[in-house]
């Protein structure tokens, strides 16, 4: 029979089976899931931290598209500068011209034209050509429009200014094409005297500049450039313009009427013009006429031989001698093209230079079969 042993009155009844060890144990265990339970429950507001941490990298994105928005503005701002183009090429249009083109033939009407003109204060511009007009004669009138209220335009087929076995009778004529495009352009008066009406019978009278035309085209033309004064000097005695207008194609013909208003002392102001050419960069001439189809591709070696040069000097080039070699040796691959000159000049007297300081021109003239052609590019040291 088993037996009960008393601890004492306040000893612990337990339930059978557990001792008091076991008790221990159990509470021990209990204790040790307590403890491990709180620092689960202290890492939950860690983490809970963590989520307004990614809460403020939010904001920090949104700061960035106001960025992106500061770059629309400058985008607008350029949609003004195009705005601001507009007026320039309306400032380029020129009026209709009023009336039709009057056509005067006669010296004595022309005199009288003039007269009633100046008495009104009309501003004069002259456009003088040989006729069979091209854009660049084009491109002279809408100029002489802007700087002048009345334009007149020459047409002469010049004869002193050509030589015994020189092209006069062949030389390109279209005098209704010409009043077509001289209307066109919108100039005032087409004057177009014939050959007895401006040298008459016992005619002996010639204006020369020396000096400027005796090299270049002088030396090979003689007497082509003192007919080309004695008419441009009797045209300006007619018209009494403010201004005449050249193309800067023919170059020394334009250094040589330069010198002579000064020293005529003639009170006109003498506008050169840029060379107008074709797409493929030969200059525009009445003379172009003349070309084939394989003379006029040859003849396109003037233009690539004057860029050329201009390239090298812009580049560094001084030397004149290098700068002509260039162009000549573009010349000389061509076979129909006979190189009559080839030089660098001083722009204002045209006396030939050993060396490019600031600014020369570069003039050649040549034959492409029986065609004679010149062309000529300005040549710059670019400031270092």
């Amino acid at each position: 029979m088993a037996s009960v042993h008393s601890r004492g009155a306040h000893a612990p009844v337990f339930p059978q089976g557990v001792s008091m060890a076991g008790k221990m144990a159990r509470d021990k265990a209990k204790r040790k899931s307590v403890h491990q339970a709180r620092p689960s429950a202290r890492k939950a507001p860690a983490k809970a931290k963590k989520a307004p941490a990614k809460a403020r990298k939010a904001p920090a994105k949104t700061k960035k598209a106001p960025a992106k928005a500061k770059k629309a503005p400058a985008k607008v701002k350029k949609a003004p500068a195009k705005a601001k183009k507009a007026p320039a090429k309306a400032s380029l249009r020129l009026p209709k011209p009023k009336g039709p083109l009057k056509v005067i033939r006669k010296i004595a009407d022309m005199k009288k034209f003039i007269r009633e003109a100046r008495s009104r204060g009309r501003r004069i511009a002259l456009v003088p050509t040989m006729g069979f007009l091209h854009d660049g004669h084009v491109s002279l009138i809408h100029e002489a429009r802007r700087q002048a209220s009345l334009v007149v335009v020459s047409v002469f087929v010049n004869p002193m200014q050509f030589g015994p076995q020189e092209d006069l009778d062949r030389y390109p004529r279209d005098f209704s094409g010409d009043r077509r495009k001289i209307a066109s352009a919108g100039a005032s008066v087409l004057f177009c005297p014939d050959v007895a009406e401006m040298y008459p019978e016992g005619f002996q009278t010639a204006v020369e500049v020396t000096d400027v035309s005796r090299d270049l085209c002088g030396a090979s033309r003689p007497g082509h450039f003192r007919g080309v004064t004695t008419v441009v000097a009797k045209l300006c005695l007619l018209v009494q313009p403010d201004v005449a207008l050249f193309g800067e194609k023919d170059y020394q013909q334009l250094i040589i009427i330069r010198r002579m208003v000064r020293d005529l002392g003639l009170d006109i102001q003498v506008v050169g013009m840029p060379t107008v050419r074709e797409e493929d960069g030969l200059a525009m001439s009445s003379r172009n006429t003349y070309l084939s189809p394989s003379q006029r591709q040859q003849a396109l070696a003037l233009s690539r031989g004057l860029r050329k040069a201009r390239k090298l000097c812009e580049s560094g080039e001084r030397d004149a001698a290098e700068l002509a070699a260039v162009v000549v040796d573009i010349l000389r691959e061509q076979r129909d093209l006979e190189i009559e000159y080839v030089a660098v000049c001083h722009p204002e007297t045209l006396e030939r230079v050993q060396e490019v300081e600031r600014e020369a021109v570069l003039l050649v003239a040549c034959r492409v079969g029986e065609t004679r052609l010149i062309d000529n590019i300005r040549l710059t040291t670019r400031k270092k």
